[in-house]
């Protein structure tokens, strides 16, 4: 029972903060990256240090970085929108090996989408232009977060498979951090 009250308290705040937010579009990088580091922060809280066993499993994703380099800051937030889009999907599914902390969990789930709705709110406004750039980055970061879904299911969502992407959602969020830093 406290675990849905204290869900339905976040819920309250986040709908009021995203129509403040809304109206706040030029505060959003700022926001961003508090978000972000509280999304890291969670990101660690989740799991236990990186275990041993994992490290002989390493993969390399080779995040798309060219996605969160063009001229334009709305090209930028379409691409952070959906990077977390991308997150969210991952940590959705298939979490039973993941022996993570479902509170910490639960926390970074509704922190991304807060942040994806607020993209949303600022993005579409400014959605139409440079649309050829924004589907080469889409399909880029689509092709990136499918790896992980791939490696994800080749290794049954064990608990390895879990650690090594948690490890490379943190490596995203640091990214996009760095560049909302510049924004």
């Amino acid at each position: 029972i406290m675990n849905a009250f204290g869900l339905i308290q976040i819920g309250l705040i986040l709908s009021s903060t995203t129509i403040t937010s809304s109206l706040q579009c030029n505060h959003l990088p700022l926001q961003q990256r508090q978000v972000i580091k509280n999304s890291l922060r969670l990101l660690d809280k989740m799991g236990k240090k990186f275990p041993q066993q994992c490290l002989r499993e390493k993969m390399s994703f080779r995040f798309p970085t060219q996605v969160l380099q063009p001229r334009q800051k709305e090209s930028v937030g379409v691409a952070i929108e959906e990077i977390f889009q991308h997150i969210f999907y991952i940590f959705s599914k298939n979490l039973t090996l993941a022996a993570w902390d479902r509170t910490a969990l639960d926390q970074f789930q509704n922190g991304l989408c807060l942040q994806i709705e607020q993209l949303e709110a600022c993005v579409i406004k400014k959605h139409t232009q440079h649309h050829q750039s924004k589907e080469v980055s889409r399909l880029k970061l689509k092709k990136y977060f499918r790896k992980i879904d791939c490696f994800l299911k080749d290794k049954q969502h064990d608990l390895c498979s879990w650690e090594i992407s948690r490890a490379e959602m943190r490596r995203c969020l640091q990214l996009i951090d760095k560049v909302t830093r510049k924004l």
